[in-house]
């Protein structure tokens, strides 16, 4: 619904959290397909990092309100969820790229 009058920029806040992983996966291309044919800059957040690397052209992690990480074009392509938690711990500082991360 929020696609139906073209915004300036389409916020998707955790469209998927409470879905189960088929309907997520069904919603989660029905948005691409919808972003892609009306050529709409999109702000997805998800904690799901799967779904960061699989979608949109830049990822960007946030650490107590500041970006920690911007990853985009080739280097976003060839991004694993390791490394990326493993980038994540490397300019935070922190351990906090545990298993807290992987859920979603």
């Amino acid at each position: 619904m929020a696609s139906l009058v073209k915004p300036k920029l389409l916020l998707l806040d955790e469209h998927t959290a409470a879905l189960d992983p088929k309907t997520a996966a069904k919603v989660l291309s029905a948005t691409e397909t919808i972003v892609g044919r009306d050529h709409l800059t999109t702000l997805m957040i998800t904690h799901n990092m799967r779904d960061t690397i699989a979608h949109g052209n830049r990822l960007i992690m946030m650490y107590e309100g500041r970006v920690a990480l911007d990853i985009a074009g080739e280097e976003k392509k060839k991004v694993t969820v390791e490394d990326l938690l493993a980038k994540f711990g490397q300019a935070t500082g922190s351990d906090e790229a545990d298993d807290k991360l992987l859920l979603g």
